[in-house]
């Protein structure tokens, strides 16, 4: 019972700094970074179809032209919630600006992650105004 507690508590700080990091790496727009180890990801963001999941490569530039449109203003960790064993979502909050454009706009971006071997792997993006 123990060993299964402090796994339970070990993962949740885990997923804490897996939020953590995706917050970081959305602000800089560090596409590679926000993919991670992930060797598919589902993105269902403008410009990308969402009916498959994508190879990490494929993602990352995707990602990376998605970023290329806007300016972020900031962006924070809104939610961080473990829907099942070895399953969980981050919600981040986004403000930011459309180049070529002087009004922000707000924008959650949902993340799902997996635990896999220990570690949380991003496994699909997707935005909502």
């Amino acid at each position: 019972m123990r060993v299964m507690l402090l796994a339970a508590v070990l993962a949740q700080g885990a997923l804490m700094d897996a939020a953590r990091n995706a917050e970081q790496a959305w602000a800089s727009h560090d596409a590679a970074e926000l993919v991670g180890q992930s060797s598919a990801v589902v993105l269902q963001i403008p410009g990308a179809d969402p009916s498959a999941a994508l190879g990490r490569a494929q993602a990352i530039e995707l990602l990376r032209r998605h970023f290329q449109s806007a300016t972020e203003r900031r962006v924070v960790v809104a939610t961080v919630r473990e829907i099942e064993a070895g399953r969980a979502v981050v919600e981040l909050e986004r403000w930011y600006v459309v180049r070529g454009t002087t009004d922000e706009r707000r924008e959650t971006v949902f993340l799902g992650f997996r635990l896999v071997q220990g570690r949380w792997l991003l496994g699909e993006v997707r935005t909502a105004q």
